[in-house]
């Protein structure tokens, strides 16, 4: 397949299709999903004794799959059947569905994970309601998202899209990107307390990936919620 795909309108789910054959290349057009990835296993907490059940919205190609520890059952829904043929190879058990209407009972998911996603979406009450309604009391939520501001704008679209691991041309709709105070707000209706915190990579790490396309980037911690950022919550015992 062309490195070059087709060209879509933003947000085109399609282009998940044009680009299937990067999904596990590491060096490829979702490098940072990788990076990412793995930064948001590290929120997922142990399964309960004897295994839980993990939901993974937008599972894409199955990234998060290899950084989870084995006991989780891995469920991953997506819109996109291409990435879930190969999520499906990486031990995640697919679902094709809409995040905005999850086919699956109340409470079910002990860990429900909806990284790189939201900023996708139109109806973001509706998807956070949905992920609130499938995870189980006391059961924790991991989000990663950009941030609905000027800088993410350029970073994340005038820049990024022009990078190496930078996320495909025309794959983002600014006017989709999340302000992390809302989208607290939005979690906390669903009994939620969502605990927020930006991300960046590792600066050092990135400029040996920019120049050679290899090697791991880790991402850091920040302060700074004006790009991408990270949230992990615990619903309430009552909702």
């Amino acid at each position: 397949m062309s490195d070059r795909p087709p060209r879509r309108a933003r947000n085109d789910v399609r282009q998940y299709d044009d680009l299937v054959d990067h999904w596990w290349r590491t060096d490829g057009a979702f490098a940072a999903l990788h990076w990412l990835a793995e930064s948001r296993a590290a929120l997922v907490p142990a399964p309960p004794a004897g295994g839980g059940r993990l939901l993974d919205v937008a599972c894409g190609g199955g990234l998060l799959a290899p950084h989870l520890d084995p006991r989780w059952q891995h469920v991953g829904i997506d819109l996109v059947s291409s990435g879930l043929r190969l999520a499906a190879l990486h031990g995640v058990l697919p679902v094709q569905g809409d995040a905005a209407l999850l086919p699956f009972a109340d409470a079910v998911f002990d860990v429900v994970v909806a990284g790189e996603v939201l900023e996708h979406v139109v109806d973001l009450d509706t998807v956070v309601a949905e992920v609130c309604r499938v995870l189980a009391p006391e059961g924790t939520v991991v989000v990663d998202t950009i941030a609905a501001t000027r800088w993410a704008r350029v970073s994340m679209v005038t820049v990024a899209e022009r990078l190496p691991g930078g996320p495909p041309r025309r794959c983002h709709d600014p006017a989709l990107f999340v302000d992390p105070h809302r989208l607290q707000r939005i979690f906390g209706e669903h009994g939620v307390r969502l605990k927020v915190r930006g991300l960046r990579p590792d600066p050092l790490a990135y400029a040996r990936f920019a120049l050679t396309r290899r090697g791991r980037v880790s991402m850091r911690p920040t302060r700074s919620l004006s790009s991408v950022y990270q949230g992990v919550g615990e619903k309430t015992a009552t909702h």
